[in-house]
């Protein structure tokens, strides 16, 4: 069994890099590893991150070795290494939550419990669907229109002297909202054809996204389905309220949208989806694990248990008893 921990400096607010590998050192002892059995290494540059998870992957391949990696930083950090171990059945990852928004662990457990090295390495291994997006893999939700539009214009705003994270975020939100609201959108979700005025929609295999909004609080990682979440076009006096239900995750119970919900949300389950403008305005901005971009076109298929994951020992328990569980239903 290898072991390699990737420490995203750049993730954040703060460098994890300055007392992270003291403690790995310390976590690793306690866990009976010796020095010779983990390697830390600090990522670099953008895709840094997908190119040390491959290698180690292949390597440990060649040798016949099981392989378990550990990010520190964020969900795109994470997501790097899953795309970069992808298709490696000896390998899988894990998340030290050390970024801003850490999304991917909401869907399986508490921050607390990912930030515990040593429940990190008294947990085990579970495979999860991951989505094949036009943005690349993603482990937890596509989304575009409204929300993702205020990503893409993160950036621009944090060049601004003495404008951090989040006052980027609400200027963008602003921008937003002080220009053309809504998109006219055509969606196929497996054959069904729907033209749709919209703000927003979100095609989900894990539960959260955007630092916390619950879009899918029901969705299951592992059950080969798509959830799926189109918010229809709406006044700016009503987005406040339908945000308000959206990060809670308030508008789904019992496998459907409560009744406050159904005049503004469409809701389907699915395994593959595609969507373009249909109102002449351009591309649509998407987002997936990090990754934001304008596209013309955006399609999304599931690919049934083709990740793996590493989930500290709590949660990996309640993952085993809640599939053991499920198999005992259905038999």
């Amino acid at each position: 069994m290898c072991t390699l921990f990737l420490l995203n400096p750049a993730a954040g607010k703060a460098d994890c890099t300055r007392a992270l590998p003291r403690q790995i050192d310390a976590a690793a002892a306690r866990a009976g590893l010796a020095m010779g059995e983990y390697t830390i290494r600090i990522t670099a540059h953008a895709g840094h991150a997908r190119e040390l998870a491959n290698a180690a992957a292949r390597q440990a391949r060649q040798a016949g070795e099981q392989l378990r990696i550990y990010t520190a930083g964020g969900d795109g950090t994470f997501n790097e290494a899953l795309t970069g171990i992808y298709g490696y059945a000896n390998a899988a990852v894990g998340c030290l939550p050390f970024g801003s928004g850490n999304d991917f662990l909401r869907t399986f457990g508490t921050k607390e419990e990912f930030l515990d090295l040593d429940a990190q390495l008294a947990g085990g291994p579970v495979s999860i669907d991951l989505m094949q997006t036009s943005l690349g893999l993603s482990a937890t939700i596509c989304a575009a229109g409204l929300d993702a539009q205020v990503a893409y214009g993160i950036p621009k705003f944090r060049r601004i002297p003495l404008c951090g994270g989040e006052m980027a975020y609400v200027l963008s939100i602003v921008e937003q909202l002080c220009g053309h609201i809504g998109r006219r959108v055509e969606y196929t979700i497996d054959g069904e054809t729907l033209d749709v005025d919209c703000l927003m929609c979100a095609i989900c295999n894990g539960r959260t996204y955007g630092g916390g909004f619950c879009a899918a609080p029901e969705a299951q990682p592992d059950d080969g389905w798509l959830d799926v979440y189109i918010i229809r076009k709406v006044s700016r006096v009503t987005i406040a309220k339908l945000l308000g239900m959206y990060k809670s995750g308030k508008h789904f119970q019992n496998g459907q949208l409560v009744r406050a919900a159904e005049p503004y949300f469409i809701y389907r389950r699915a395994k593959q989806v595609s969507l373009r403008a249909a109102d002449g305005r351009g591309p649509i901005v998407a987002t997936a694990d990090g990754e934001c971009a304008p596209k013309e076109q955006i399609t999304v298929q599931v690919q049934p248990l083709a990740g793996r994951i590493l989930l500290p020992k709590p949660a990996f328990e309640r993952f085993a008893a809640q599939r053991t569980a499920q198999s005992a239903d259905r038999t």
